[in-house]
């Protein structure tokens, strides 16, 4: 299994506690965020991981030198930002799996991947999306999916009391996406997701597994105590 992480996120919001780092070498007791996503996928038994770099690239691989671990790690750098659809797009150039998974830099979500695959291929989806069940929030929109998991669409950020959110964890068929034509700088939510949900090649894979954002200060403290327990 191959392995994307977007690592480029500038981290604007959490600016006050991590300064100007990229948000997935912000500090959780410790190790930067990025450290915990990688025993993750060594969990997940990943064999290749990508990163997507840009803000502050050099900070991510000088930590890189110091890890030791059971699989391959490879990057590319965003010269100019491309968006997370160009991120995406860019960072699938050096994989060489049919389907690949991307996570996110800065979310935690362990969800079981190799269940997910399965599911992605017994679709025979462009696209899988990992959700997670999600009650009483409004800082994300809705996942919405029919009775095989198709999803059917993707609703805006507002008080929900119940839905499924989009946990960040996806696996993409490469020449799936690719067909698409898409240009070097893109909206993966918007121009991809959004822009042709409408094909039902898209599903999504429902877990209950751990999840945490840290994109906003108050999750970011809250990881500090989770980790410590959950991980």
């Amino acid at each position: 299994m191959e392995c994307v992480v977007l690592a480029g996120g500038l981290g604007t919001r959490l600016q006050s506690v991590i300064g100007l780092y990229p948000k997935c070498m912000a500090p959780v007791n410790g190790q930067p965020f990025l450290h915990y996503i990688f025993d993750y996928l060594e969990q997940q038994k990943c064999t290749k991981v990508i990163l997507s770099l840009g803000f502050k690239h050099e900070v991510i691989t000088e930590w890189l030198q110091t890890q030791q671990r059971s699989f391959a790690v490879d990057y590319v750098i965003e010269e100019t930002p491309l968006g997370t659809g160009g991120g995406i797009s860019l960072a699938l150039t050096k994989a060489t799996e049919e389907n690949v998974a991307v996570l996110n830099g800065d979310t935690m979500f362990r969800a079981d991947i190799y269940a997910m695959l399965a599911f992605h291929q017994s679709n025979n989806a462009a696209t899988t999306l990992a959700l997670k069940p999600m009650q009483q929030f409004e800082r994300y929109g809705v996942v919405k999916t029919d009775e095989n998991g198709c999803i059917i669409a993707f609703e805006e950020k507002k008080y929900y009391d119940e839905g499924l959110i989009n946990g960040g964890v996806y696996i993409i068929n490469k020449a799936a996406l690719a067909a698409k034509g898409l240009p070097e700088k893109y909206s993966f939510e918007k121009d991809y997701f959004e822009a042709f949900v409408h094909e039902a090649n898209m599903y999504g894979f429902v877990s209950d597994a751990y999840f945490i954002d840290i994109g906003i200060p108050t999750d970011y403290e809250k990881a500090q105590t989770d980790f410590k327990t959950v991980l």
